[in-house]
């Protein structure tokens, strides 16, 4: 193999667990935490899109689970593309995230869009029973270099 083709391998796994308040000051904290996570291992995930989604996440959590018990936000890059997953305290599963909504979302209303983006945008995604709660999750694949903007 020669150098560049060593450059455009996927880097090997990495994981990072930070606790997050379990208020709206979360969502932009996470988004920098995924952003660097990519840019510091060279990751080839889109970041533009797993801020994106981790936004919509950590606001889902904050918005619908009562209490102030911290939020944990779950980072994996894997070399076939990264995993996110948001740890909250409420056990019941977000509506809609893995099956279709049966109305479109009123373009006049704020919220509705966020579990669409999720499904729409991300290579799979789902939730699941923790001890203390649910995890929910997207997936994104690493983009090929020739793929990646300049």
């Amino acid at each position: 193999m020669n150098g560049t083709a060593l450059q455009d391998r996927p880097p090997a796994s990495a994981s990072w667990r930070i606790a997050l308040p379990h208020s709206a000051a979360a969502v932009p904290v996470a988004r920098a935490l995924v952003r660097t996570a990519l840019a510091e291992l060279k990751h080839g995930a889109d970041s533009d899109t797993a801020e994106l989604l981790t936004a919509e996440l950590v606001a889902n959590a904050v918005e619908h689970t009562a209490g102030d018990a911290p939020i944990e936000l779950v980072v994996e890059l894997l070399p076939s593309g990264c995993q996110v997953e948001v740890h909250d305290p409420d056990p019941a599963p977000p509506g809609n995230l893995t099956r279709p909504m049966d109305t479109e979302p009123d373009p006049w209303q704020e919220h509705g869009r966020g579990l669409l983006l999720i499904r729409a945008l991300s290579s799979s995604c789902g939730h699941r029973p923790t001890e203390s709660g649910k995890a929910v999750w997207f997936r994104l694949p690493v983009v090929p270099p020739q793929w990646r903007p300049a």
